[in-house]
């Protein structure tokens, strides 16, 4: 057995699903696989139903996460037509700002460059401004943070021409950084025969073998993985109208880790991908007495109804993959172990609680720890 002690990863893009969609994943649930996957942070969307984009729907995923949650997490807001004015004074409590400029699960959706500009212009520079932007809407958003100031964080770039289109900006000075997904670094649309239609649905697609070479060449580029872990129903999934997202925590170490075996990072290119750059880009705390022990050499076969997700499937299921997390350990206390998840629902913290006086999370309620 090889045995590498490891930080805590961080995961800056997942969708745990709650509220209004607890069926296919919650905070529980959610972070139950996150540690299952040596993740002790993770990012959550606000995509939700409601979306969350104002003080009522922040507080209400505050208290959810507050009672549930296993591992550490921040939640982002989300920019809407009808928050423009509200949403800068919430920044302090979140860990981010999500742009919706293309197709996505969800009701958020920013249709017009007027309100992105809008945003722009107010979300504090000390906060990242996330957008999903794909092709045409990424070189607009690239363009109004070069115009605004705006800390632009590209999310799941997936295309050749977007990436192409990241190292042109850079090379003139701006500051904008990206994240890429297993899925994107591994699968292809040809892969659709294989996992099936409605399993194969997510946003940005699966894009060919050329787009996922370029992704592949040019990791220097790309500041974090990020699993973009969005889980729905078997069923949902076979339906005639499938919605968008896979699940992904559970399978994203060994993923990554075979980027390293095939020579393309380092390991300690990996932690900066999955533990440092995060960290910097969303400016989260330390996780103090935090770390995963990994089995790098343990292989496993991907069964989703052995998965801590409430998905249960997986678009790499049949895969023998290599590298088990064999525990993990969160602020000095055992959290998991040998496949158990031992850390209790709400023992996980907001990483914006200790500078948020006003948050569910630094009170009374969070206490006991």
């Amino acid at each position: 057995m090889t045995s590498l002690r490891l930080p805590g990863l961080i995961d800056p893009h997942v969708h745990l699903r709650e509220p209004g969609a607890t069926y296919k994943e919650d905070f529980d649930t959610g972070t139950a696989a996150a540690l299952a996957g040596g993740f002790t942070c993770v990012l959550d969307m606000p995509n939700n139903q409601p979306p969350i984009t104002d003080v009522a729907t922040l507080q209400a995923k505050q208290a959810a996460a507050c009672a549930k949650a296993r591992c550490d997490y921040g939640l982002y807001l989300g920019a809407g037509v009808d928050n423009i004015l509200t949403a800068a004074a919430l920044a302090d409590r979140v860990v981010g700002l999500k742009c919706y400029l293309d197709q996505t699960f969800g009701p958020l959706r920013l249709d017009t460059l007027e309100a992105l500009v809008q945003h722009a212009e107010r979300w504090p520079r000390e906060r990242p401004l996330l957008v999903h932007a794909e092709g045409r809407s990424m070189a607009a958003a690239i363009l109004v943070a070069q115009l605004t100031g705006a800390r632009l964080h590209i999310c799941h770039v997936s295309r050749a021409e977007e990436i192409d289109l990241i190292r042109r900006a850079r090379d003139k000075g701006l500051t904008v950084t990206c994240e890429a997904t297993p899925h994107h670094l591994f699968l292809t649309a040809a892969d659709a025969a294989t996992i099936g239609a409605g399993r194969s649905e997510v946003r940005p697609r699966l894009a060919d073998a050329r787009d996922r070479a370029a992704l592949r060449a040019h990791l220097a580029l790309i500041d974090c993985f990020a699993t973009d872990h969005a889980p729905h129903t078997t069923a949902e999934k076979d339906s005639a109208n499938p919605p968008p997202g896979f699940p992904g925590l559970e399978t994203a170490l060994p993923l990554y880790l075979e980027l390293v075996r095939e020579g393309l990072l380092t390991l300690d290119e990996l932690l900066a991908r999955t533990v440092y750059n995060p960290q910097r880009i969303f400016n989260l705390p330390e996780q103090p007495n935090t770390w995963i022990e990994v089995d790098t050499e343990a292989e496993w076969v991907v069964r989703g109804a052995e998965l801590y997700t409430r998905a249960r499937w997986s678009p790499f299921e049949g895969w023998r993959l290599r590298g088990r997390v064999l525990r993990v350990v969160l602020r000095g206390r055992l959290a998991y172990e040998n496949g158990n998840v031992l850390a209790p629902p709400g023992s996980g913290r907001d990483v914006r609680a200790a500078t948020d006086a006003n948050s569910l999370t630094s009170g009374e309620e969070c206490k006991d720890r």
